[in-house]
C-alpha cells in the first residue's frame, strides 16, 4: 500500500529565501505580518499594508548590509520611518564584513561605577579605536535606573501605580553600557560598512530633536495691536473690601514646583511614547505656564518630557 510513497533522504543544504524584487519583498513582509512573527518594536500599532511596509523596509535595509530577511527582522527596528540597528545587530554586520581584525565589547568597574567599552581594529587599514560609555554618561542622559519598583501611569484608570521596574537599564546595565559604547565606536570606525545606518539610540535622539522643533509655535506674522489704556480704578467700597479676603481664600494658588513635579510623576508611569504624548497633552504645560506668567519655564517642562522619552527609548534594545 505504501509502495508509491517516496523514500526520505537526508542531507542537503539549508538555504534562506532571499527576495529578488520589491514585489517578492512585500510578499514576504505580508506573510511575516500575517503569521504574527513581525517584531512588535518594528511595527508598533501599524496594521495591514502599513505594517507590511515597515517589515519590507527592514528587510531591504538588511539586504544592503548582507543580512538575510529573517536576520534583518531580528536586527532592525524602524523609528519614525528611519531604519536602525539594535546593538547586537550592529556588531553582527561589522563582523560579517571581513574587515575586522578584532572587536571587543564589555563592561568594567572603575571607581565604584560601571564603564561600558568597545574597542575594535580594521584589518584593511590598521585603524583602531576605543570608545567608553560610563554610568555617569547614562545618568546625565536620564537613562540610568536604580529603583526596583517605579511609579507608572495607568492610562485606563487615569492614575499612577507602583509596578516592578522592567527597564533594560535596570535589569541589564552592563550590556546596555557596552552596546551604547559600541554604537559610537563602530559608526565611526566602520562607517563604510554600515552605510549610514545608525544604532537605535542615536535615531531616537534625532527623532526627539526633530519633534521638539516641529512643535515650536511659529512667530505671529501680524503686528500686535497696542493695548487700550486702562480704566481708572473705581473707589473701593466697604462691601468690596469685606468680600476681597473671602475671594482670595477660595482661589487656588498656582505653585510652579508642584506643577512640574506632577508632570514628572505622571510621565514616570508612561509605558511608551503614545502614553507620554497623552499625559503631556492632558497637562497642556506650555499653555498653563504661559497663562500663569512662567514662560521661561516652558523649556524646563519640555526637558522633563524629553528625559522620559529617552528612558523609554531603551526598551527596544532590551
Amino acid at each position: 500500500m505504501n509502495s508509491h510513497v517516496p523514500a526520505l533522504t537526508g542531507g542537503g543544504n539549508v538555504l534562506a529565501i532571499v527576495p529578488q524584487t520589491f514585489e517578492e519583498t512585500l510578499r514576504i513582509a505580508r506573510a511575516v505580518c500575517a503569521s504574527g512573527l513581525a517584531p512588535a518594536a518594528l511595527i508598533g500599532k501599524l496594521e495591514g499594508d502599513d505594517a507590511a511596509a515597515a517589515v519590507a523596509v527592514a528587510i531591504m535595509s538588511g539586504a544592503e548590509l548582507g543580512l538575510k530577511p529573517m536576520v534583518s527582522l531580528r536586527s532592525f527596528t524602524v523609528i519614525n520611518g528611519k531604519p536602525a540597528l539594535y546593538g547586537d545587530g550592529l556588531i553582527n554586520v561589522v563582523r560579517m564584513s571581513g574587515k575586522v581584525a578584532y572587536l571587543r565589547t564589555g563592561c568594567e568597574e572603575r571607581g565604584g561605577k560601571m564603564v561600558g567599552f568597545c574597542e575594535a581594529k580594521r584589518s584593511d587599514t590598521g585603524e583602531d579605536k576605543r570608545v567608553e560609555f560610563s554610568q555617569a554618561d547614562a545618568e546625565r542622559a536620564g537613562l540610568w535606573q536604580t529603583k526596583a519598583v517605579v511609579v507608572k501611569w495607568n492610562k485606563w484608570d487615569k492614575k499612577n501605580e507602583e509596578k516592578p521596574n522592567d527597564s533594560p537599564w535596570y535589569r541589564f546595565p552592563q550590556r546596555m553600557l557596552a552596546w551604547r559604547a559600541a554604537g559610537y565606536c563602530l559608526r565611526e570606525l566602520f562607517g563604510d560598512v554600515l552605510g549610514g545606518i545608525r544604532d537605535e539610540f542615536e535615531v531616537r535622539e534625532i527623532a526627539e530633536a526633530e519633534e521638539m522643533r516641529d512643535i515650536t509655535p511659529p512667530a505671529a506674522e501680524s503686528k500686535p495691536t497696542p493695548p487700550k489704556p486702562p480704566k481708572p480704578p473705581a473707589p473701593p467700597s466697604a462691601k468690596t473690601i469685606e468680600a476681597e479676603p473671602e475671594k482670595s481664600a477660595d482661589a487656588a494658588e498656582f505653585v510652579l514646583g508642584d506643577f512640574l513635579s506632577e508632570i514628572e510623576t505622571a510621565l514616570a508611569g508612561a509605558k511608551d511614547d503614545a502614553d507620554v504624548e497623552e499625559i503631556w497633552n492632558d497637562f497642556d504645560a506650555p499653555a498653563v505656564l504661559e497663562t500663569e506668567g512662567h514662560e521661561d519655564m516652558i523649556e524646563a517642562a519640555f526637558a522633563i518630557k524629553t528625559r522620559r522619552l529617552a528612558q523609554l527609548s531603551t526598551l527596544n534594545g532590551g
